[in-house]
């Protein structure tokens, strides 16, 4: 699986500038009371979060289960809505938009889900799953929206005889690539890949990392991309950002990433890595305790309680994210950016 290509716009003239911006968003959902008569408690999925995609880039979005990535996708998209911040898509605030508009825009921006086994409804053949989209924005009917589908397919690498078929008569790899033509039969410009590679083997993993790829190029599409597994994040990303605890730690190129971490959380991810090289000694950072409760998060930096070089000030002053060199930025007291 070759590694993804250094982002950079000149190579692509249709890339400028960042086509999404989120600003300071906010995402709480209720947890329950503390008692028969207590207070109600929250959850903070997403704490605060500004990021930007850039326009023909993959951003990788890392961090452990519960971290708040799929959230922060799904506010992106607009599918729940903010407690506070916005969404900026391709210059516009896609809470200053009308119903009409923002049905229109839900056309650019599509979701391609992590489990292909149940994000397709069994009892839809697949010209009817990916005809879906065409039909609720009115795109094509008739012969034209049958060709429509069926070049869609094509470009997954599904034959058109598929479209008579239900999703259980595929394998996984399959109903991923059908999942993704769903998404793409509308003509978007931006994805949201929310862990779409976790639930396959191996060696399809990289058949659908390449048919991204491929389809990026071809499509001029701009991909944010969620994981877990950051060998798979390394292949297709051009940035990443790590995640923890509802908040980004650390955002940078990849490059800069993976042979430069400065954030503790980073560096103990990447030694997590299985290394291919029998001569390759990379000492395996272990951490200890657990993910603490985003009901009652710590005070000062979220990762205090388990990063072994936290000082005082980490426990009662929350580090900001501070861009340092080539917009390598990161949240730490300790390992500020460069």
């Amino acid at each position: 699986m070759p590694l993804a290509s250094e982002f950079n716009p000149a190579t692509r003239p249709w890339a400028r500038g960042a086509l999404v911006r989120a600003e300071n968003l906010v995402k709480e959902f209720a947890a329950g009371s503390t008692g028969l008569f207590g207070k109600a408690l929250t959850v903070k999925a997403v704490n605060g979060i500004t990021l930007e995609i850039n326009a023909g880039e993959t951003l990788g979005l890392v961090g452990e289960s519960g971290s708040g990535k799929s959230t922060l996708g799904r506010l992106i998209l607009k599918l729940i809505e903010p407690n506070s911040g916005r969404v900026i898509f391709d210059g516009r605030d896609l809470a200053s938009l009308s119903r009409a508009e923002l049905r229109a825009m839900r056309r650019e921006m599509q979701l391609v889900f992590q489990d292909p086994y149940a994000s397709l409804n069994p009892r839809m053949r697949v010209r009817s799953i990916v005809g879906e989209g065409i039909e609720i924005h009115k795109l094509a009917r008739g012969k034209e929206k049958e060709d429509r589908i069926a070049s869609t397919l094509a470009m997954v690498g599904m034959d058109a005889e598929a479209m008579d078929r239900y999703p259980h008569e595929f394998s996984g790899g399959q109903r991923q690539r059908i999942g993704i033509a769903r998404a793409l039969a509308v003509n978007p410009r931006f994805l949201v890949l929310d862990e779409p590679v976790s639930a396959l083997d191996v060696s399809i993993q990289a058949q659908i990392i390449n048919l991204l790829q491929d389809l990026q190029e071809r499509l001029r599409l701009t991909y944010l991309f969620i994981a877990h597994d950051l060998r798979v994040v390394e292949h297709i990303s051009n940035r990443v950002a790590i995640m923890y605890l509802g908040k980004i730690v650390e955002v940078a190129s990849r490059d800069e990433v993976y042979s430069n971490p400065r954030h503790p959380y980073t560096r103990a991810l990447l030694s997590a890595i299985p290394s291919i090289t029998p001569e390759a000694k990379t000492e395996r950072i272990k951490l200890p305790g657990e993910v603490p409760s985003p009901v009652d998060p710590p005070k000062g930096c979220s990762f205090h309680p388990r990063c072994p070089y936290a000082k005082d000030m980490c426990r009662s002053i929350e580090p900001q994210l501070v861009a340092g060199h080539e917009g390598h930025a990161v949240a730490c007291h300790v390992f500020p950016a460069e």
